[in-house]
């Protein structure tokens, strides 16, 4: 018997701008849901202006789940669409 944990893959990207990057950093986890991380901030500063800008990714963590099966490959196709496989125990 194989349990599996699972979880959702989920990203979103959304625009901030501050003036300096805890200003960005701040204006990222203002809009960070619970059970979501940053995955990826670039800043940058455009031509002219004073702001830096940042297009923020982040990606949920949460809803792990555990699915069991015999073997690998029912356990592969127990994952559901849009879901991971992170880690399989032997039990």
């Amino acid at each position: 018997m194989l349990i599996g944990r699972i979880r959702p893959v989920e990203t979103r990207t959304f625009d901030v701008q501050g003036e300096s990057l805890a200003a960005l950093r701040a204006a990222v986890e203002a809009q960070l849901p619970a059970g979501w991380v940053v995955a990826d901030a670039p800043a940058a500063m455009p031509k002219g202006s004073q702001l830096l800008t940042s297009t923020a990714t982040i990606a949920r963590r949460d809803g792990v789940e555990q699915i069991e099966a015999d073997d690998q490959a029912a356990l592969e196709a127990k994952v559901p669409p849009g879901w991971q496989l992170l880690s399989v125990h032997v039990v």
